[in-house]
């Protein structure tokens, strides 16, 4: 609806402090556009967000208007995502679901302290606040529709959120706890990830020549696919050894190559969540092998015939108690021979810069320094807070004891 915001989050180019030029669609501009689309086959569907005007109350009222007419004056009959504004009354946020096809509360950033040093207006409770009050109402409007198949739709393609990577401090460790966390207790559909591009000169966040790489991203997905589809838990993928995602490996292969123990795998007689757990082997390919094997004793050439990808698996999975010809048993074959092909054969990765060259040791150094500058500007807080008046003085010093006492562990958001 608008650009201009009330909120001065530091990563956000709509911040109130940014200086450009701000403009607004009254709701029912806003729905004449959409519908005039619509009906030219421009678009299918209406992706509906606002930056904070007013209050989150005021801002949300303009947001179901503009819905209203879509949905009652005009029949707009498209698929319809609308951003819930944390904060918002729990009333307007109902009446927004009942006319949107999904919502979703932004959590922004993957902890506490980074939200109240980057986004200082945002609150932790404010979001997870939305993000519950949604999750409650999907829940009754399913046992609503049980009893009354004609009761009216909320939000029937669930919640999900987004959280920016890499301008705050936080591991792909806890940021995948936390994803994790969100899918348990508010039953989300999906969490999307945003790496940080540099925007602005703040201290707080990364330089304009050390943008966030691409490649990370695209493995916190591959880890979130995980999660969702393949039963793994957020410790399984990472640990406090090894907090970062290796960027030359997917995430399922970097979990087997640090778990070389449980491999290899016999295809004709482990359970479906051993084979569903080796690379290159998905669920698809799984209920294959589960299925076949009922009738013969599988080899590789059957395995082949059946359309299993063996590119990533073969490291890990024998037939009749035989790796495949030319294949080694060991770990450090298996890693270097993953590698080489990820480097040859991208497919799939975002493209990368030749100069950018992601590696675990550029990820920490990087995440190290933003953890560093942004504890030197509470430390500053402080000195400044001796200088100021004592009303001054408490305020400054309870802000930076705060941001502090929460420390460098990142992934306490839920608790």
């Amino acid at each position: 609806l608008t650009n201009a915001c009330m909120y001065d989050c530091s990563y956000c180019v709509n911040r109130k402090t940014n200086d450009f030029p701000r403009t607004a669609f009254s709701p029912r501009e806003l729905a004449d556009l959409t519908i005039s689309f619509y009906r030219r086959n421009y678009i299918e569907g209406l992706f509906l967000s606002s930056a904070i005007k007013k209050s989150p109350d005021y801002t949300m009222e303009q947001m179901y208007e503009c819905l209203r007419i879509l949905r009652e004056e005009y029949h707009f009959g498209g698929y319809i995502h609308a951003k819930i504004i944390p904060g918002a009354n729990e009333d307007l946020i109902a009446l927004v679901g009942g006319l949107a096809d999904r919502v979703s509360v932004n959590l922004e950033l993957p902890s506490e302290k980074s939200l109240t040093l980057l986004a200082p207006d945002k609150t932790k409770t404010d979001i997870l606040t939305s993000m519950k009050n949604v999750s409650k109402g999907i829940i009754t409007n399913k046992q609503e529709l049980t009893v009354y198949k004609k009761a009216p739709n909320f939000a029937p393609a669930g919640q999900s959120t987004q959280m920016i990577i890499g301008a705050s401090p936080e591991s792909d460790l806890q940021i995948i706890r936390l994803t994790e966390g969100l899918y348990n207790k508010y039953k989300l559909k999906r969490v999307y990830y945003s790496a940080y591009m540099p925007m602005g000169d703040s201290d707080l966040l990364p330089q304009k020549n050390q943008p966030v790489p691409l490649l990370r991203e695209h493995r916190l997905y591959q880890a979130d696919w995980l999660l969702r589809f393949y039963g793994f838990k957020a410790d399984e993928i990472l640990d406090e050894k090894y907090p970062f995602l290796d960027p030359f490996l997917d995430p399922k292969c970097n979990w087997a190559i640090n778990h070389f123990e449980e491999f290899p795998v016999e295809i004709n007689t482990a359970s479906y969540a051993q084979i569903l757990k080796v690379p290159g082997i998905g669920v698809t390919s799984a209920q294959k092998i589960v299925s076949a094997r009922k009738h013969t004793t599988l080899t590789f050439t059957d395995l082949k015939k059946m359309r299993i990808v063996l590119k990533r698996a073969i490291y890990f999975i024998t037939c009749n108690g035989k790796y495949m010809d030319g294949i080694k048993l060991g770990k450090e074959f298996a890693y270097s021979n993953l590698v080489l092909d990820t480097k040859i054969n991208p497919q799939g990765l975002p493209s990368q810069q030749k100069s950018e060259q992601p590696t675990l040791s550029f990820l920490q150094e990087q995440q190290e320094d933003i953890f560093s500058r942004q504890n030197k500007l509470i430390q500053e807080m402080e000195k400044e807070a001796k200088t100021e008046s004592l009303a001054t003085q408490s305020t400054l010093v309870i802000k930076a004891q705060k941001l502090m006492s929460q420390g460098s562990d990142h992934s306490g958001f839920l608790r």
